[in-house]
């Protein structure tokens, strides 16, 4: 008896999670991927510091999704404690580290995890065809360019992992979204997300400070607010402190031109406090308050001076006030290529709520190609892992709905 074929586009986390649960004893399944080799990208997220997901509360963690509704049914289905667990029915044991967040445990490098999920897609009799691009259809068929030679292969049913537009060296530009846009399909715009923030710093300041990091402090733009540390770089500021913000810093920028990012620099003292600490300070100079009683490093002592008046840095209450709120005008985003992450791309009203396209059937699309976003921190894997492993528990069951 025929099998249904399904043809999974692309060979990142959403497409590896997805071939690894779908029951090879209903389906014959097969990746076509345009590189020499699966999970480029996920490689090269684990060069950082290899953080699989997060162990936060699912309804806290769901918080971190825009949108949020969009997301939660396959945090529901296919959890951070579901996905630790997957992990190490394939040999990967997981910790959880002191930010809460998800890592292999010490040892395990992120091709060992890449060949475990390997291993699995050979027991379930994946077949994966390398160095396929796709080049949208061939009348029914999918056609494919295999090293300049066109390859139209057909499917019954045929799932789109292509992935956002970022870190291109990995194969993931987005120039799929032409082909769905031909079909009808409405294709967002992509835009950066966890990037580096553009800022105009004075030329002295930056020589002398780039790379330096901003500790435990709290960065805030619009309502949005986080502890975390950031970086100084000549080109602006990056880091895990502010990536969480990219939504309310792109959404500035596209209304207002400029965004404001407002840092505090000792978010576990008050203003009083602070204030009572700088009048306090006897013989010592103003400087020395600063690192001595307040335990500031000379980079937020010089970012100080550069955002105040000599008369305001010598005044104990409004010296405070800065260091409570010292704002940044950010006034562009890094290139989109240089971005973690990028939102845009299929909007989320184009699916079912099975993630089948609604103007194609027998056409799904998981991952970040669709129009969604989140803070690094294992969020964007796990929503990943969770898409494929969701559709693929849809698929094995049959049905037309979660």
């Amino acid at each position: 008896m025929h099998k249904p074929t399904i043809a999974i586009i692309g060979g990142g986390p959403a497409a590896l999670m997805l071939a690894c649960s779908l029951d090879p004893g209903k389906y014959e399944v097969s990746i076509h991927e345009k590189n020499a080799a699966l999970g480029r990208k996920f490689l090269v997220a684990g060069k950082g510091g290899f953080n699989l997901t997060h162990s936060e509360d699912l309804r806290q963690f769901a918080d971190r999704y825009t949108p949020r509704a969009f997301i939660y049914p396959f945090l529901q289905a296919f959890s951070n404690s579901g996905f630790r667990e997957w992990l190490k029915s394939i040999g990967i044991e997981t910790y959880v580290g002191t930010s809460k967040r998800v890592f292999p445990v010490k040892g395990i490098k992120p091709i060992e995890v890449l060949k475990a999920i390997e291993a699995q897609l050979l027991k379930n009799k994946v077949t994966v065809h390398y160095l396929h691009e796709w080049k949208g259809w061939q009348g029914d068929a999918l056609l494919f360019d295999n090293q300049g030679k066109s390859v139209a292969r057909k499917a019954d049913l045929t799932v789109f992992a292509t992935g956002g537009a970022s870190w291109k060296v990995t194969g993931s530009d987005g120039s799929w979204a032409d082909h769905l846009s031909a079909k009808g399909i409405r294709v967002h715009p992509f835009y950066p997300s966890n990037c580096a923030y553009q800022v105009e710093w004075s030329k002295d300041f930056i020589q002398k400070y780039a790379g330096s990091a901003l500790k435990n402090a709290a960065f805030r733009c619009g309502t949005l607010t986080r502890k975390g540390e950031a970086i100084l770089t000549e080109f602006g500021i990056e880091g895990s402190g502010v990536y969480p913000l990219s939504g309310a810093v792109r959404k500035a920028l596209s209304e207002q031109g400029s965004a404001a990012l407002v840092i505090d620099l000792k978010p576990d003292l008050d203003h009083q406090e602070i204030t009572v600490r700088l009048e306090n300070k006897g013989n010592l100079s103003v400087k020395a308050v600063l690192e001595k009683k307040l335990n500031l490093t000379p980079v937020h002592t010089a970012l100080l001076k550069q955002y105040t008046t000599k008369e305001d840095y010598n005044n104990p209450g409004r010296l405070a006030a800065v260091m409570k709120h010292l704002e940044l005008t950010v006034c562009g985003l890094a290139p989109i290529d240089e971005a973690i992450s990028t939102v845009g791309g299929i909007a989320v009203e184009e699916l079912s709520v099975d993630l089948e396209l609604k103007k194609l059937p027998g056409h799904y699309a998981i991952g970040e190609m669709i129009d969604w976003d989140a803070p690094t921190g294992g969020y964007l894997l796990q929503a990943c892992f969770s898409m494929g492993y969701t559709l693929a528990k849809q698929l094995n069951a049959g049905s037309s709905g979660f």
